[in-house]
């Protein structure tokens, strides 16, 4: 059951709502997006009924809904939703175009990432500074030079930036450089920092897990949402499948279905998906076709020399497909590309 707060509801308003479900027995999680508050109750759904919750102050609604995804459910908010990277929209109106280099390797390189990124229509920087992976022995990151190296290039770019927190300590460093968090596939079930992330007041980035099913993903993006926040991106980046052939199996059917069950705006990552550079613009123009709110992209100056990553990035020469690819889907779907109003200070 959630409590649909009204948008002039005041702190004491909420507060009362809360309290009073807690004289009943039960807990009360406040989640606050940027258009409305809600109160989502655990505990016994009868007792609830009993205490006219309805008729309290700064109260619009109170919703009763079946699947266990509750806040992040179509069945409580009908509409999809729009999530804001500082001035940049994601959402159902808009296909934002979010690039940059996979990892943060020096500053001239994540400059030269960046401005491919603009020139190709990115609204939003992609990097990573802290990055888990497979192999102990490979690039695990910058760690914080990697983030203050970033925000620097976002800020002379004029770009809002995304990277990756892998650990419930690092959300408060990561959060003061970067405009947007991404939980990667490897954390999509660490409970304990989706919990914490749900008491940031950045917006997330949530990957599928590379095994999971589209429920866990969803019930993922509610412990975020359960702890506060509902500032939530889903992205699609390939599930693990029996076939070698690509590095993840891109799994399209996910955008409609994501689309049908939550309101979160969803996006697809068609470089880790395919793990190939040759098949990153045919992956983008299904994900989009397919209804994505967008897509996230690696490109590098020089993928021969990257560190992470570098058989999937986009290089200067494929851009303008890239560019090209975005701007007529978004045509044919009636949609606009998103776009930063942060000016180019380079």
């Amino acid at each position: 059951m959630v409590v649909v707060m009204a948008l002039d509801a005041t702190d004491a308003d909420i507060a009362a709502v809360v309290a009073t479900v807690g004289v009943a027995g039960g807990e009360a999680f406040v989640s606050r997006g940027l258009n409305r508050v809600i109160v989502g109750l655990v505990g016994d759904v009868e007792q609830f009924d009993s205490l006219n919750l309805r008729a309290m102050a700064g109260v619009t609604d109170v919703v009763r809904i079946s699947v266990p995804y509750k806040l992040v459910s179509r069945e409580h908010h009908e509409t999809r939703s729009t999530v804001h990277v500082a001035d940049v929209p994601i959402g159902p109106s808009t296909i934002t175009l979010i690039a940059g280099p996979c990892a943060v390797e020096t500053y001239d390189q994540t400059l030269e990432g960046a401005l491919m990124a603009r020139s190709a229509g990115a609204a939003v920087l992609r990097g990573g500074a802290y990055k888990p992976r497979t192999s102990p022995y490979a690039f695990q990151g910058l760690g914080e030079e990697g983030l203050r190296i970033l925000a620097e290039v976002g800020e002379k770019t004029g770009m809002p930036v995304v990277t990756e927190v892998v650990s419930a300590n690092d959300i408060a460093v990561v959060a003061s450089y970067a405009d947007m968090l991404q939980v990667g596939t490897r954390n999509m079930q660490n409970f304990t920092l989706l919990q914490a992330l749900g008491a940031c007041n950045k917006p997330i980035m949530l990957k599928r897990g590379m095994s999971s099913t589209i429920e866990e993903w969803l019930m993922a993006a509610e412990y975020i949402a359960q702890r506060g926040n509902l500032d939530i991106v889903l992205c699609e980046r390939g599930i693990r499948t029996f076939d070698p052939t690509t590095r993840n199996t891109l799994d399209i059917s996910a955008v409609p279905i994501v689309q049908r069950l939550s309101h979160l705006p969803i996006i697809v990552d068609p470089s880790h998906s395919g793990g190939r550079r040759d098949l990153v613009m045919p992956l983008t123009s299904a994900a989009i076709a397919g209804g994505a709110d967008g897509v996230i992209i690696d490109v590098h100056p020089r993928p021969e020399t990257a560190l992470c990553d570098g058989p999937q990035a986009l290089v200067t020469e494929d851009l303008p497909a890239l560019a090209n690819v975005v701007s007529s889907f978004a045509k044919v779907t009636g949609r606009t590309v998103a776009l930063t109003r942060q000016p180019e200070v380079v």
